[in-house]
């Protein structure tokens, strides 16, 4: 059995449905604070419950004594709330999964599947990235994503943890049946921002800066398919069933689009002229952030099979499904 931990929010329960689909047996463990009940199957075990709460995650490991590996997404991941909040972060990110790798050691599961991201590099020194770039996070939600790389590290050493640190790129996307998606209260990622403007639930998109090294001068970024990365997560369990090595692996598609190209690509699946504001700047963006992700190839077997339209198109279904009848869009469109 897999425990999924953080199952019930946005790549979780994508990752939750697809290993149900590979015909895993699942438990999911949230504490509802971000993630929705209703992306987890009714038939499928829940948990609702902290990792800050010692009683909940020895209910969790005392009630499913078959788990052999925890995959683990629960992680506040707003990078501006952890630079005006780190306190937040790191009692959250660090003290709790501490605690939760603790827990598995005391029950004996020795295998864990980890939710990192390309922000433990900080500012890149070369594109794409590769799994040896220097790791230099520049706020406090990537510094706690390489202090938990680092503690697993230490942990394999001292107790035989088997661990999988997938650092990703911007996950995007949605369910091909348009159950579940993407669903942030409140929503910072680009593609849904965009989305919501073709579905009318804000005027326009504010685009951050025009005068980038780029050729046309928007930021340019690495986009990877929800679906793409819950079958990543589940390659990497194998490998450290099979192989019983620790794996640390970049996820991304090894291209990047720029901002107005995502506009451009949300224009022609929707048919929705986008409003567009260009407003300055934010601070410590990046004109590049492309990963290659060869190594989990090589490794794992794994490459993205989902393009910019596809990407695209499904989280249209989703926000149609989701926000449609609100505003009266026609769910067929």
């Amino acid at each position: 059995m897999i425990a999924v931990i953080g199952g019930a929010g946005y790549i979780g329960s994508h990752t939750v449905k697809y290993l149900i689909e590979q015909e895993e047996q699942v438990v999911v463990f949230d504490k509802l604070s971000t993630g929705h009940r209703e992306f987890v199957p009714l038939n499928i075990p829940f948990i609702e419950g902290d990792l800050g709460n010692q009683d909940n995650l020895d209910n969790l490991f005392k009630s499913y004594p078959e788990i052999h590996t925890v995959i683990h997404f629960a992680a506040f991941a707003n990078v501006g709330e952890s630079v005006n909040h780190p306190a937040k972060y790191y009692q959250n990110n660090v003290v709790n999964t501490i605690r939760l790798l603790d827990t598995m050691i005391k029950y004996k599961v020795k295998n864990i599947v980890f939710s990192s991201t390309c922000a433990t590099y900080g500012e890149p020194l070369f594109l794409p990235l590769t799994e040896d770039h220097p790791q230099n996070p520049i706020n406090p939600y990537g510094k706690t994503k390489l202090m938990i790389e680092q503690t697993m590290e230490d942990y394999s050493v001292a107790y035989g943890l088997k661990y999988a640190a997938l650092r990703y790129f911007n996950a995007a996307g949605a369910s091909e049946d348009a159950t579940i998606g993407e669903w942030h209260e409140p929503e910072t990622h680009l593609i849904p921002l965009v989305l919501d403007v073709a579905i009318g639930r804000r005027e326009y998109i504010s685009v951050y800066g025009s005068d980038f090294d780029t050729p046309d001068g928007t930021c340019i970024r690495d986009y990877i398919h929800v679906i793409d990365l819950a079958d990543a997560h589940y390659k990497a369990m194998n490998y450290l069933i099979e192989v019983n090595q620790n794996l640390k692996l970049n996820l991304g598609n090894g291209e990047g689009f720029t901002v107005l190209e995502i506009i451009h690509e949300v224009e022609k699946v929707t048919g929705k002229s986008i409003e567009k504001k260009i407003v300055d700047r934010r601070a410590g963006d990046p004109a590049r952030l492309i990963g290659s992700s060869r190594k989990a190839e090589e490794l794992i077997g794994w490459t993205p099979q989902y393009k910019l339209e596809q990407i695209i198109e499904t989280a249209w279904g989703w926000h149609k499904e989701q926000f449609g009848k609100i505003i009266n869009v026609p769910l067929s469109q």
